[in-house]
């Protein structure tokens, strides 16, 4: 029973990877070393994304959008920032699929380890107003 379940584990953990598609819209919480920063990315079937980011401080928000490409193979997700705020900026990231369960990922930030969880959500979701994070 035990060999039966390992192997069930070995198998599907790549193939739930390999089922991911990260089209659509994320909503998330947390940076590093900055839990009062929420942010909504559209990653578009086409390979480009659009991104807020909300970082409170006391009880006011700023907001930060960019733009850029993305992709994704072999659990691998890499985002090329073209634009902040409509101006040019050039800012390579690279995150690898830790788990995906048909409505929540966790990522690992490669450059620092850092772990995000995020949520796909619906199209029309509201970016919420600081104060109304969980």
């Amino acid at each position: 029973m035990l060999r039966h379940l390992l192997l069930y584990l070995l198998l599907a953990g790549p193939a739930a990877a390999a089922a991911f598609s990260p089209v659509g819209v994320w909503y998330g919480e947390g940076e590093p070393g900055d839990p009062n920063t929420m942010w909504l990315v559209r990653l578009s079937p086409d390979g480009g994304f659009t991104a807020q980011f909300r970082f409170c401080r006391n009880r006011q928000s700023f907001d930060q959008f960019e733009t850029g490409t993305w992709s994704f193979k072999d659990g691998l997700e890499e985002l090329l920032t073209r634009t902040v705020n409509g101006r040019p900026s050039q800012d390579d990231n690279s995150y690898r699929l830790l788990s995906y369960d048909g409505r929540k990922q966790v990522y690992r930030y490669l450059r620092t380890g850092f772990v995000f969880t995020s949520v796909r959500v619906d199209g029309k979701f509201p970016m919420p107003q600081c104060g109304l994070m969980s």
